[in-house]
């Protein structure tokens, strides 16, 4: 929630800044004691308005101004302190109760001039009215101000003999009409800053939630390159050292080969590693990062298939269309595509297997087919039907951003994967 500063305040003129910090004080001690304010509302028109009829009333000078004193009924003290008390008391209520306050204060203020008197504490009934235009329901105000007028009407009735009816009432409806346009523009003031606050909070909890939504987005596509650069290498690696295991004591050379080719598969993951951890730092320097590589795209494709070949799975890659005016979002959507589909039929297929890879482009549509023969000497896929990784929720992200989607599964002995997607210009596609 906003509120006004020290600071604001500063900037308004010493007196402003003093008078609004006196207001900010009196707001916060009114909300823990609430019960004070109506007290001391209380404490002042008894002491402003009814001590001096009192006072009068006990020195023998009579009752209500001195302009006006043969026109009314002279009250004993008793009576008169018993209407101001009926006049100023409900005024404690106030604010918990407006419409209640307001109906015993206007039916002491009938009873009172019923009686021919007038008394000064006649004021609380303008107190009434604005506290219940303030804080009360707006739809008790029109039946509020009936009862009003016809209050006033029988105040102007009664002074008709020292005052014109019409100046009266003039005088009168003026001075409710003040007390209840002061109560209704503090209202329409405060709902205003009330709405100002409740909307600053609202802007406050949806860039917070803004914010998290970026930090996701971004924990997702982390988390997708890394399971991309770390399946696919270790998937290579693993088919190497098991190859490598076997060959070293048939063939000592094809040995030494495969623990060459995993060393140069680690240092490829580990630049990757580098390359995507290192987009993460904030702050560190020059010295801290990495040297950072473009992101691979359709031209490290063919690296990629020589190292799955080197692997033991034979490869056989084909392109159809003007490929290589592909954009690099595109190319780092398809090179991660394939490279998953390739890492499972490694995984799945193993060594001796055959993978057919083709990449089409035709008008505003690519599309990315990689199938394979299945694993050799075996009718089934163990697992892979039934299974559902983080590697096709992944190519299925990254296709969904172009618009596209992504299939998968079983055809004859092997297995098919086929993505499809948009190049038409989109305002979502990520780059």
């Amino acid at each position: 929630m906003t509120s006004v500063t020290a600071e604001d305040l500063s900037g308004m003129g010493p007196l402003v800044a003093r008078l609004g910090r006196a207001g900010q004080r009196l707001r916060h001690a009114d909300r823990a004691r609430p019960w004070v304010l109506d007290a001391a509302v209380v404490c002042l028109v008894l002491s402003l308005f009814c001590l001096p009829d009192l006072l009068h009333a006990i020195g023998g000078d009579g009752d209500g101004p001195r302009r006006f004193r043969l026109a009314f009924t002279r009250l004993p003290v008793a009576g008169m302190a018993a209407l101001q008390a009926g006049l100023v008391l409900p005024l404690l209520w106030r604010r918990r109760a407006p419409a209640v306050a307001f109906g015993a204060v206007t039916a002491v203020f009938v009873l009172q001039w019923s009686l021919g008197a007038a008394l000064r504490a006649d004021v609380a009934l303008f107190v009434a009215l604005y506290s219940l235009a303030l804080h009360g329901r707006l739809r008790q105000l029109p039946w509020a101000c009936a009862v009003l007028a016809g209050a006033l009407g029988l105040v102007a009735a009664r002074v008709s003999a020292a005052v014109p009816v019409s100046d009266a009432l003039f005088f009168l409806l003026s001075t409710a009409t003040a007390a209840l346009a002061l109560g209704l523009m503090i209202r329409i003031r405060r709902a205003q800053l009330a709405g100002l606050r409740d909307r600053a909070t609202r802007l406050e909890t949806e860039r917070d939630q803004r914010g998290r939504l970026a930090v996701a987005a971004e924990r997702a596509r982390v988390a997708r390159e890394m399971h991309d650069i770390v399946g696919h290498n270790l998937s290579v690696i693993i088919t190497l050292a098991d190859a490598g295991a076997y060959a070293t004591a048939a063939a000592p050379e094809r040995g030494e080969e495969a623990l060459r080719l995993i060393g140069d598969t680690g240092r490829q993951a580990l630049s990757e590693l580098r390359r995507v951890l290192g987009v993460l730092r904030e702050g560190d320097g020059p010295r801290a990062g990495p040297e950072l590589s473009p992101q691979p795209g359709l031209a490290d494709i063919d690296a990629l298939c020589q190292g799955v070949r080197a692997a033991g799975l034979e490869v056989v890659y084909r392109t159809a269309g003007d490929v290589d005016a592909l954009d690099s979002g595109v190319q780092l959507t398809v090179y991660r595509i394939v490279q998953e589909a390739l890492t499972n039929t490694l995984k799945h297929a193993g060594a001796g297997a055959r993978a057919h890879l083709a990449i089409a482009v035709e008008d505003a549509r690519l599309t990315i087919a990689v199938q394979d023969s299945g694993p050799p000497a075996a009718a089934g896929r163990p697992g892979a039907a039934n299974e559902e990784g983080h590697g096709l929720v992944g190519m299925r992200e990254r296709a969904a951003l172009y618009g596209g989607h992504v299939s998968a599964g079983p055809l004859g002995t092997g297995w098919a994967v086929r993505a499809a997607l948009d190049l038409a210009p989109q305002g979502g596609a990520a780059g």
